[in-house]
């Protein structure tokens, strides 16, 4: 039977049958499928909002550019490196992926630390660094300081590498007569951490046994001694530990707790220029002092002689300009004018005299010669007399006035000036002599010249 017009079906359908689900039981689905398809991962990112709480579990929250995740580590949980845990710190992290019902957010529960992007090495070197440091191997206080003046150095490097052709150039400039003894080691990959410490050693016993000359091979040999220059004297004042930049495996010879050992252990101060500026090792950690490249290494150990050259070099033109002596020579030279021009004068009052006296002889022959003689010899005798007590006088006068003016000279002499207490106060580094206190700053190292000896001080205010 066919429908009609006016046949519309069902107006009310009966109610369609739906599933409602609890909160509970939502979430408790999203956690199930969260574990089952997600599960166990590795997850990289930054550590923020780190909360450690009295029960010794440890919250956290791991984030990167566009999102976070929330992470909790339990105290129960043996995951290795948990002390690596601090804000602020990019790290690795592996773990379950669940849900924490209670507030509805999904969570990682973690079972292992790496920091980020270095993996094993890095663990390894904060740990060893962790370490060394609970020694002592880090004191400041174990630190010594470099001689101003070194004569004589040891130098553990690679003799093809780049950081001794820096070392070189650098001394050449600025301190020819720098003795470097080379103890060559290789400085990078397997048994190159055990060469190095070999070669510290080998400078030690070296650089304490007076008057020892070791071989100096023909070529060169992997722990033997050579030296530049003149022989070896036979004592060291410091050991410089030194290699190129590079990556952290490149560098990590000098991670390695045989030559953090060696160099705690060397009699002689030693200087650790390993890497770039950016690049630290735990060497730089344990060495006496820390340079940022090889050649800023050779500038800190020549500074002495090289600043020393250049007050010096600096002072003696000073004192060419304005040294007494200079002054002295003029009146030395003044007063030889005078004696040229006092025995010139004399002469020719000499010659005077004869001219008169041979006149008087003339006429004297005229009239009554013999008396007129013998009367003329009278005045001549007195004229002779008188001549030469005039010199003697002059000539003392002129002598007088020499023993007055060298008198003065040495008065005004800046020897004179100490003798009394006083003293000279000079920039250390420029040798500017300073002469009101606005010259000077806070922390700026002074030299002061006594009458004896000089003072080098810093000023505090």
């Amino acid at each position: 039977m066919g429908k009609s017009q006016w046949d519309f079906g069902e107006l009310f359908p009966a109610e369609q049958t739906r599933k409602v689900l609890s909160v509970t039981e939502l979430t408790a689905q999203v956690r199930s499928l969260l574990e089952k398809q997600i599960g166990s991962v590795w997850v990289s990112g930054e550590i923020t909002n780190l909360r450690a709480q009295s029960s010794g579990h440890i919250y956290f929250t791991l984030k990167d550019a566009a999102a976070q995740l929330s992470c909790v580590l339990f105290s129960r949980e043996k995951a290795p490196h948990r002390e690596f845990l601090a804000d602020g710190r990019k790290v690795l992290l592996q773990g379950d992926v669940t849900v924490y019902e209670a507030r509805g957010q999904y969570q990682l529960i973690v079972r292992a630390v790496e920091l980020q992007g270095v993996g094993a090495l890095q663990i390894a070197f904060e740990k060893l660094k962790q370490k060394l440091a609970a020694e002592g191997l880090f004191a400041p206080e174990r630190k010594r300081p470099l001689p101003r003046y070194p004569q004589s150095i040891g130098l553990v490097t690679s003799p093809t590498g780049a950081a001794i052709r820096d070392v070189l150039h650098v001394v050449r400039r600025r301190n020819p007569g720098l003795e470097i003894i080379l103890a060559s080691c290789r400085v990078q990959g397997e048994g190159a951490a055990a060469e190095i410490a070999a070669a510290i050693r080998l400078l030690n016993e070296f650089g304490i046994s007076e008057g020892r000359v070791p071989r100096i091979p023909d070529s060169t040999e992997n722990g033997n001694l050579g030296t530049r220059g003149t022989r070896p004297s036979g004592k060291l004042d410091l050991i410089l530990v030194t290699r190129g930049g590079g990556s952290l495996e490149d560098l990590w010879a000098f991670n390695e707790e045989a030559v953090a050992r060696a160099i705690f252990e060397s009699a002689i101060p030693v200087v650790s220029a390993v890497g770039h500026e950016i690049d630290f090792t735990i060497a730089d950690f344990v060495a006496d002092v820390r340079a940022a490249t090889p050649s800023a290494a050779a500038e800190i150990i020549t500074e002495g002689v090289f600043a020393s050259r250049q007050f010096v070099e600096s002072l003696a033109r000073r004192m060419m300009q304005a040294h007494p002596r200079k002054r002295l020579d003029e009146s030395l030279q003044r007063l030889d004018d005078l004696r040229t021009s006092l025995l010139r004068c004399g002469k020719q009052g000499v010659r005077e005299r004869l001219v008169a006296c041979n006149n008087l002889t003339a006429r004297l022959r005229q009239v009554r010669p013999k008396q007129l003689l013998k009367q003329r010899r009278e005045v001549l005798k007195l004229a002779q007399h008188r001549l030469r007590e005039l010199a003697h006088v002059r000539f003392k006068d002129l002598k007088n006035g020499l023993a007055s003016v060298e008198s003065r000279l040495r008065l005004l002499g800046p020897e004179q000036v100490l003798s009394r207490g006083y003293s000279i106060t000079m920039d250390s580094a420029s040798g500017e002599v300073l002469r009101e206190a606005a010259m000077v700053k806070p922390g700026q190292k002074l030299k002061t010249r006594l009458a004896k000896g000089e003072v080098l001080s810093r000023t505090e205010k």
